[in-house]
C-alpha cells in the first residue's frame, strides 16, 4: 500500500513540475518574442498594429483605461515615462492606482474633514493621494537617471579604449552593453540590437536620447554624428566628453554643498510649523480644535497650509541652481 502511495505521489509531483516547467518556458518565450518586436518597432519608428490571438484582443477591448488612454493621445508619453523609470507598469495600471489613491483620499478627506471645509479636505487630499504613484515613479525616474548620468564617463572611456584596441563602433556598443551594469548597460543594448537589427545609426541614436532625456547624452549622440558626417578622431572626442561630463560634475557637487544650508533651512521651514501642531495636540488637546470650529479660523488654517505650499516652493526654487 505505502509504494503505491509513494508512486502516485511521485507521478503527481511529476507532472506539477512538468508543467510549471512548460508554464515558465512560455511565458520566457512572450517575453523574448515581445522583446524583439519592440526592438524592431523601434527601428522602424513605428507602432504597427500587431495581430493578436481573440482571446487577447477581447481582453484588451475590456479595459476602459487603456483605451481612453490610447484615444487621449497620453499612453505614448506615460509609457516613455514608465519606462524611464525603469518600473514595470503599463499606463492603464499607473492610472488605476491613481484614480485608487484619489478615491482613498476623497473618503479620508470626507470623514477626517482636517482642512476643515469638507470640500477643500477632499479635494486637497485626493490631490494628494493620487498623485503618490506619480510621484513614486518620478523618484524612480530621477534615481535611475542619476545612477545613468553617474555610469556614463566610464563607459565614454571604455568605448574609447575598445575603439582604440581596434574594434569598430558597433562592436564597442555589444561590449559596453554586455560589460556594464544596469541601467547604463540595459541601455546599451537596445542601442546596439537596434542597429544590429538593421536602423541605421542615427534613428538608433536618436530613439537612445529619447529613452534617456540627459544633456550628456545629447552630447554624446551629437559629437558621434558630427564625427560621422565630418570624420575626426572618435576616440579622442569621447576621451574629451567624458572630461566634460567629469568637471560638471565637479561643479554641481560645488553648487551642492554651497546650497546644502538654504535647503535644509526650506525643509525645517516646511516641518517645524506641522510639527508644533502636532505637539499642540498632544500637549493641549482642545486648544487648536476651536479654531478649527470657528468659520474664520478655517479660512485662517486653509491659508497657512496655502502659505506654507508657497513659501516651500520658492525655496526651493532659489536653491534649486541649474548647472
Amino acid at each position: 500500500m505505502i509504494p503505491a502511495i509513494i508512486l502516485i505521489t511521485f507521478l503527481v509531483l511529476f507532472a506539477i513540475v512538468m508543467v510549471a516547467v512548460s508554464l515558465g518556458y512560455r511565458f520566457l518565450e512572450s517575453q523574448r518574442k515581445r522583446s524583439v518586436q519592440g526592438m524592431l518597432n523601434a527601428v522602424s519608428g513605428e507602432s504597427p498594429e500587431v495581430v493578436e490571438p481573440t482571446v487577447l484582443m477581447e481582453q484588451r477591448a475590456e479595459d476602459p483605461l487603456e483605451g481612453l488612454l490610447k484615444n487621449s493621445g497620453f499612453k505614448p508619453p506615460l509609457e516613455r515615462f514608465i519606462q524611464q523609470a525603469g518600473v514595470d507598469w503599463s499606463p492603464g495600471r499607473l492610472m488605476l492606482v491613481i484614480l485608487i489613491g484619489a478615491a482613498v483620499g476623497a473618503a479620508l478627506g470626507a470623514v477626517l474633514r482636517p482642512l476643515g471645509f469638507v470640500f477643500v479636505s477632499i479635494t486637497v487630499l485626493a490631490l494628494l493621494f493620487g498623485s503618490l504613484p506619480y510621484l513614486y515613479l518620478r523618484i524612480k525616474r530621477a534615481k535611475r537617471l542619476a545612477a545613468f548620468e553617474e555610469q556614463l564617463p566610464e563607459a565614454l572611456d571604455f568605448l574609447a579604449r575598445s575603439m582604440r584596441a581596434g574594434h569598430a563602433f558597433s562592436i564597442s556598443l555589444e561590449m559596453l552593453g554586455q560589460e556594464s551594469p544596469d541601467p547604463l548597460g540595459q541601455e546599451f543594448r537596445v542601442l546596439f540590437n537596434e542597429q544590429n537589427l538593421g536602423a541605421p545609426i542615427d534613428i538608433a541614436l536618436a530613439n537612445f536620447a529619447g529613452r534617456v532625456p540627459l544633456l550628456d547624452i545629447r552630447l554624446f549622440v551629437s559629437s558621434v554624428l558630427l564625427q560621422r558626417q565630418t570624420g575626426g578622431n572618435l576616440s579622442e572626442i569621447l576621451i574629451q566628453l567624458a572630461y566634460v561630463i567629469r568637471e560638471r560634475f565637479k561643479l554641481k557637487r560645488h553648487v551642492k554643498a554651497a546650497s546644502a544650508h538654504g535647503r535644509m533651512t526650506a525643509a525645517i521651514l516646511t516641518i517645524l510649523p506641522v510639527v508644533t501642531m502636532l505637539a499642540l495636540l498632544v500637549v493641549a488637546p482642545g486648544y487648536l480644535q476651536g479654531m478649527a470650529a470657528d468659520p474664520d479660523g478655517k479660512w485662517m488654517i486653509a491659508g497657512a497650509i496655502v502659505a506654507q505650499a508657497l513659501g516651500y516652493y520658492f525655496m526651493r526654487r532659489i536653491v534649486n541652481i541649474k548647472v
